[in-house]
């Protein structure tokens, strides 16, 4: 049967992600940690044979990417199917600031209403639609090889309901770390988790890293 191998990687910390703010479609960049992470899950994944490596074209994931690429010898290839959900005008805001600024809003998002869409953004059943059929499309064309993605915890959670059967407006019981790794295996017929959230790599990292330490 063709198959196609699937590592997916979630891009390094932001300071948005540090300070609980949706990101979204905003093109936050990577802080001191996340840059770190990105050299870490390189690390992690320079010993193994890739074909391709794709990315969201949001600099977090997108510098993530380049980190890999220099290890894995593989220049990232640009996807704008693997970017965020567009939020829309819930970027930029924590969970606290929209329940306060966005009171008629905050109940469909928080509930996971599949139709509910922000203004400027897309719903979930936009996202899966959108998802689905990129990394579909990405399969497809290396069938029988090995590709890497690095994208969002957003893309990859749509990804594991995918693949677990799990429905869209489930409340989400499983972590998706910034640099965790995730296998699936694609088929025309199936799509299956193999491994969920590696984090192994990140484990002896420091908790904050300082701007002026050179990482940034």
């Amino acid at each position: 049967m063709q198959s196609t191998r699937i590592t997916a990687v979630r891009h390094g910390e932001t300071d948005w992600n540090q300070s609980g703010r949706i990101q979204g479609h905003t093109d936050v960049l990577l802080n001191a940690r996340g840059m770190w992470q990105a050299r870490q899950v390189a690390c992690a994944l320079q010993d193994e044979a890739f074909d391709a490596l794709y990315s969201s074209d949001l600099q977090r994931a997108w510098q993530t990417a380049q980190s890999l690429g220099e290890q894995i010898r593989h220049a990232p290839v640009p996807q704008p199917a693997l970017r965020e959900r567009a939020f829309g005008v819930l970027e930029g805001h924590t969970a606290t600031q929209i329940a306060e600024q966005f009171p008629d809003i905050a109940l469909p998002w928080q509930q996971r209403d599949l139709h509910f869409t922000p203004e400027h953004g897309e719903s979930l059943l936009d996202l899966h639609e959108r998802v689905l059929q990129g990394v579909a499309h990405l399969a497809q064309a290396h069938v029988d090889a090995h590709i890497v993605l690095v994208t969002h915890g957003g893309v990859l959670d749509i990804l594991y309901r995918h693949a677990t059967g799990q429905g869209l407006d489930a409340p989400r019981t499983w972590t998706i770390e910034n640099a965790s790794i995730h296998r699936f295996l694609w088929s025309p017929d199936a799509f299956t988790l193999l491994a969920w959230g590696d984090i192994a790599h990140l484990e002896d990292g420091p908790a904050t890293l300082a701007l002026d330490e050179g990482i940034a």
